[in-house]
This record gives C-alpha cells, structure tokens and sequence, in this order.
C-alpha cells in the first residue's frame, strides 16, 4: 500500500490505491478544492492519477509554479470546444501552450475575423462557467485514429499516424469535446476564469510552407482576474512601443517583399546602428579586442568540416559559381579561426581576441520573421577568444563585467543570467562537457552572479551563458552570450605552440554582447518608446525660429552645434512656434531650442525638452555643455531633472 512523502517530509500512509485528489483531501477540504494538479515523483499529473506505490506528491493549486501551465494547457482545449460548437466543420490540429499563453490551430473554409474571435471568447466563458468535468482515457494508436477520422478529425488523425505504434495515448473529454492530449488539464472547466483570445494568425500545417495554410487563435490565461488585466495591460503597452509602428512613424527603417527579412535603413534608423557600433568599437578597444573582416561566402567544405553543416545546413543559404558549392556564413567562428590560422601562435600570444561586426544570413521561416526582432540578414557583434586553459575562467569573468556595463550604459540594470548544458545533439566528449560547464558556471560565480540552468539547451559544440534583459514592462530579451568550445578548433586543426614546445589546440570563446545590431535596435526602440536617450538620438536638438527675423540666427546656432558634434537641425518653417514643438516632441528630439528676438539679440536659446519641460534661457556654450553631458551619461541620461 502507498506511503506519501509530501513537500514538507511527513508522511501519509494509505490503505490502498489513491487519486491526487484523495490525498489532497486526506490534508484538507481547502487544499482539496484548491487542487488543480499534481506532482508525482516530479512529474505533473492529473488530481485523477492514482498512486499505487510509494511516491512523493505535492499538489498542485493556483499559487504552484505549475499552476500556469496546467491552465493554460486546459484553456487550449477550451478554445477547442468552442470553436467547435460555433463552426462544426473546423478541424482542431494542435493547440500548445506557449509563453504567456497559448494557442489553437484550426482548418476552416473561411477565415475567422474579429467578430467571430469575440463570439468564441464568449462561448468559452458560457463553457467554463457549465462548470464540466474533464476526464482522461488511455487508448490504443489504431482506436485513436479510427475514432478521430470517424467524427471528421482527419488532422488528429494524421498527427497520430506519425506516432510510434508502441506509444501509450489519452484523450481528454469534457461534455461532448473530445481532445488526443498528454494532458495535465483541470479537474473541471470552472477553475477557467481569466482567459482572453488575443489575435488570429496564419500558421502551416506541421509548419511546412508547402503544406495548407491554417488558422491560428492566441490567447493568454492566468490564475486571476487581476494577473490577467495586469498582462492586458502591459499587452497594450507593448502594441504603442512595437517597434514597426515607431520605426515608419520616426522614418527609421523599412522592409519589402523584394528583401524578405531584410531591412532598409534610412538615415535616422542609420545613426542610430552607427553609434551603438561606434561604442561597442570603442569598448572592444579598451579590453584588448581587435577587431578583423571575413568573407560573407565561404566553400561549403569549410562549413562541413567546423560542423556547421550537418548541425544547421536547413537555415543556410547556399551559391554555386566556378562549379564549386559555397554557402552565406550564418555566423563568424570558422572565419575567426582562419585567421588565428595565419602564422605560428604561440601560448605567449594568448589570450587572442578578435572581434568582427560579421553581416549573417540564415534562411528563416517567412512566418517566423518579425520585424527587426527576427531576419535573415543581421549583423553580430560577433567575437571570438583564443585561450589557454588556465585562462578560461579569467577570460569569462572579464566578458562578464564588460557585458554588464555596456548594459548599464544602454540603461539595464536588470540582467537575468541562464546556463544552458550540453543538448541531445552535440559535439566532443561528456569529458569535455563536464569540464567547460563547470568553467563557466564557476566564472559566473566569481563574478558574484545568480544564474539558472537551462539543460539540454546549449550550442552543438558547447555550454552556453545566456544574458538577457528585462524591459520597463517587464519583458524579457535574450541578447548576449557565452559559449565555451573545444570542438571547432580541434575540426579546424587550430593549434598554438605550447610552453613545452609541442601542438595544443586553444580553447574557443565564442562571445557576443548585443547578438545582432537590428534585433537589439528593435528592443530599444521598444524599451525608450522610440524616445532615446540624448546620445542615440538621431536629432539631438532643433533649433526653431519664432518668426522669420530669426531665420540666420537659428541657422548660426545649428552651425555653431554641428561643430561641437551636436546632432542638430533648423526648422525655419512658416509656421506658429507651438505647432513646430508639438511636432519635434512627437518625433522624441531631445532638446527644442527656441529663438526669438530676445535670444538674438543676447546670443541665447531658450532650452525646452521633450518631455515638456523648460529648462530657460542658455548661452550657445552652456546649451551645448548641457547636451555634451546628457550624451555622456548615455543610458543613465536625466534631462533637465526628468528621466529620458
């Protein structure tokens, strides 16, 4: 008979076989009703599942890290249900909870619109509040399929067919929706309360651009009103900060059919990537990087030999000329070897950094491609170090104050850090593996970090350290990494002259600190709200005459600016002041420079920000000492006593 080890070690012993659920009540009628799963031996299960032997368990309720999952997963499936009351002939395919959320794809012979996503959402609530139980049965791959093609699911059935004949399958029913799932769900629908549908998309079926195009349906659940209405709410935050509506509306950049995840750049959009390279450059410079340039097509042979090809062939692009295969570099490393190539090293020489802002192209889904956020041609701000094994830990701990500034200096100062080990699919020995993991995670350590782990998600050829940064509104981005890698250069036969005078094969660091200049110009447009702070701003002050007596006087001032450095315009337009400062604060200048009468015959400026605020009346050479040191406070800019 089963003997319960609960979360905080007492024991529980049965006479008998016990569900979830019975074990919740045998504690108390409050965590009995609160139960939404469980946690068998660490794994997450219905409040139905019956223990039969010794087993820890721990239940599940809305205050359960779990809790969200097991939500979200029946809310997928409450999406379902309605959808099919509403529109019998669609068929469900697959319905995945994601982050945030979850969603549902369907093939229906007409597109759903609006109006039929808010019916849906209501019939979703009218289900959950029937409050209908939802129940598990374990069936045999051939009853599954004959069942889901006898009631017109022909999707379900093509999704069991791929499955292997041994695999043990549920379905999930609730009322009269029926639903092939793993599984958990809630014991009932009525735990389902604050879920909302957010928007309809096209997806592929098995996300094949050859296959038929399907509907999907997002929405996002949570544990209580006020957590759902708190997300909405940081939903319509990011829909006035996405990046595409800032970058047409401030005329950054573009993109077109004849480009396909390509971007165009316009001149605004241009200063900005050229001053954020501008200061990586410099960094680099100050911590011993040099920076080099390597070919953008490279003979496929190279790629094959590092690795690249059988790991990532699918998302390379690939040329043919002089009837030889080339292919588009997806990223830097085997180049970066190359060069290290050049000439005898020896361990005198290490550590060797090169750095390169490498332009990469890789072959994207066209349904994944958003905006800057995903393309298919980037530039990285690509390095690699070349290093000795006694040199690991210094060399990590060295990136790892670097990264951090150069974040602060962007204004992050929340910095959240994941170890991700070796995956299923990779490169080189377990020996190898165990020694760079622990490299790493003790390099995060001397540097006073707090990190997770992430297993099985590290590159094919090493572990990696993910840094990601955590948004105004909450969001998280993951932007720089640190890999560590014995595996390329051993492929590349890359070696150094070691103390003892023989043949040793560096260790490789790949590193990189913002990951690609276009997506991490698309998170700071939507982290400023395309309001920059003074020194990424493409105009950093305009200069605006009140009538036209002043016309040479604010052509003087922006003459007299530009020299010192100042990103500055006239706008001389007939037009009344206050309109002008209206239209400049809309296009987030930093500083609106004023001149009337007075300030001509003083030689002043009256200084205004964007933020509304007037600062008064400056000398040209206090109002460019004013911007000189708002631009070297880069992310940590305060203008004029308000945040930038």
């Amino acid at each position: 008979m089963p003997e319960v080890t609960l979360p905080d070690g007492s024991l529980k012993k049965f006479d008998k076989p016990v569900t979830v659920a019975e074990i919740a009540a045998s504690i108390g009628a409050g965590l009995a009703k609160a139960a939404l799963a469980g946690k068998v031996n660490d794994k997450l299960v219905d409040t139905s599942y019956t223990v039969e032997q010794d087993a820890t368990v721990a239940i599940v309720t809305d205050k359960s890290p779990e809790a969200l999952e097991v939500i979200r997963h029946s809310t997928a499936h409450l999406l379902a249900q309605a959808v099919k009351q509403l529109f019998p002939s669609a068929q469900v395919t697959i319905g995945p909870v994601i982050e945030n959320g979850f969603y549902y794809d369907f093939a229906f012979g007409r597109s759903f619109t609006p109006e039929d996503l808010t019916r849906i959402e209501e019939k979703m609530h009218e289900l959950a509040a029937k409050d209908f139980t939802v129940t598990r049965e374990v069936i045999s791959r051939n009853d599954a399929i004959s069942f889901f093609r006898k009631i017109g699911e022909e999707y379900k059935a093509k999704i069991i067919e791929a499955i292997p004949e041994n695999e043990v399958l549920s379905i999930y029913k609730q009322d009269d929706f029926v639903d092939l799932c793993r599984g958990p769900h809630v014991p009932n629908t009525g735990r389902l309360k604050a879920f909302k549908l957010t928007k309809l998309a096209g997806a592929y079926w098995r996300g094949d651009s050859n296959n038929e195009m399907l509907q999907r349906i997002y929405g996002t659940a949570w544990t209580d009103k006020k957590s759902l209405d708190e997300y909405l709410k940081n939903l319509e935050e990011a829909e006035k900060r996405d990046h595409r509506k800032i970058g047409k509306n401030l005329d950054l950049f573009h993109m077109q059919e004849e480009a396909p995840g390509m971007i165009f750049w316009h001149p605004n959009g241009w200063v900005i990537y050229q001053e954020i390279k501008k200061y990586i450059s410099e960094k680099l410079a100050c911590n011993g990087y040099a920076e080099i340039s390597t070919p953008q097509v490279v003979d496929l042979e190279l790629w094959k030999k590092s690795g690249h090809w059988d790991m990532f062939g699918e998302e390379m692009f690939t040329v043919e000329a002089d009837k030889r295969h080339y292919a588009l570099k997806p990223m830097s490393c085997p180049c970066h070897v190359q060069v290290f190539k050049q000439g005898l090293r020896s361990y005198r020489d290490l550590p060797i950094r090169f750095a390169e802002f490498g332009c990469c192209h890789r072959n994207e889904l066209s349904g994944a491609m958003h905006g800057l956020m995903r393309v298919r041609q980037m530039v990285q701000d690509d390095a690699h170090i070349f290093c000795m094994e006694d040199q690991i830990e210094d060399e990590s701990t060295r990136f790892i104050k670097l990264i951090l500034e150069v974040y602060q200096d962007f204004g992050f100062d929340n910095v959240i850090v994941k170890l991700a080990t070796r995956p299923d699919k990779r490169m080189g020995s377990d020996e190898l593996w165990d020694h760079a993991e622990n490299a790493l995670a003790e390099s995060l350590r001397r540097s006073g970090i707090t990190f997770e782990l992430k297993p099985k998600e590290g590159a094919f050829y090493g572990p990696k350290v993910e840094f990601h940064l955590k948004d105004c509104i909450g969001r998280t981005w993951q932007c720089g990494t640190l890999q560590l890698d014995y595996s390329i250069p051993a492929r590349l036969e890359a070696y150094y002259i070691a103390e003892d005078s023989s043949k040793k094969i560096p260790v490789m660091l790949h590193r990189a600190i913002l990951g690609s200049l276009e997506r991490f110009i698309g998170i700071l447009i939507e982290q400023y709200a395309g309001k920059f702070p003074v020194w990424l701003a493409p105009t950093q002050a305009s200069v605006m005459n009140i009538t036209e007596k002043q016309t040479q006087y604010a052509l003087d001032v922006t003459t007299f600016l530009k020299k010192q450095g100042v990103r500055a315009k006239s706008d001389l337009r007939n037009e009344k002041i206050g309109f002008k400062i209206r239209e400049h604060t809309l296009q987030c200048v930093p500083y609106l420079l004023v001149v009337g009468d007075r300030e001509v015959e003083t030689r002043t400026v009256s200084v205004r920000t964007q933020q509304g605020l007037d600062l008064g009346v400056f000398s040209l050479e206090k109002c460019n000492e004013l911007i000189q040191q708002a631009v070297m406070r880069r992310g940590r800019t305060e203008l004029g006593g308000k945040e930038n």
